[in-house]
């Protein structure tokens, strides 16, 4: 990835509906090398999709959980039941496996404490293996961004 690429990736993370025209202006190119270009980070998989940043309050879901989950067992059988779950699970945004006391750090959406509560008992208390769960809620962010800090081969 050289500059003009970052400088794209970084373009179309502030604002991915920009038209071609748009973002070959702002990262001086022509429209046609800059179509090309951005084709390119697709099918490199560098740039992996377009989405729309949605309100989660407005959409009713004003509580944010993170949730640390420790396995007793880490069988196989277990860890592969116990990822596919996390998988289908709407309400579960993102899931990490860790390093220290818990195994996996989930961040979780919910309604209400009793949607919470409803999540953790038919879904994750079920699972096989589970160990500990331990959450704890936001009651506010102070940064919240899903932009990456894009660099090119050459660093400045």
């Amino acid at each position: 990835m050289d500059a003009i690429d970052a400088n794209i990736i970084r373009a179309l993370q502030r604002d991915g509906r920009l038209t071609n025209l748009e973002l070959a202006e702002q990262v001086g190119l022509s429209p046609s090398p800059c179509l090309r270009r951005v084709r390119n980070l697709e099918a490199s998989g560098l740039i992996q999709g377009y989405t729309a940043l949605v309100d989660q309050k407005a959409c009713g879901y004003p509580i944010t959980c993170l949730v640390r989950i420790r396995l007793a067992s880490h069988s196989q059988e277990n860890v592969q039941a116990f990822e596919r779950k996390i998988a289908e699970t709407d309400a579960i945004l993102d899931c990490y496996l860790m390093t220290g006391g818990a195994d996996y750090e989930l961040r979780v959406v919910a309604r209400s404490l009793d949607d919470y509560e409803h999540l953790v008992r038919e879904t994750i208390q079920k699972l096989p293996a589970i160990a500990s769960i331990e959450t704890s809620f936001a009651y506010g962010v102070v940064k919240k961004s899903r932009i990456l800090p894009v660099l090119s081969e050459r660093r400045p």
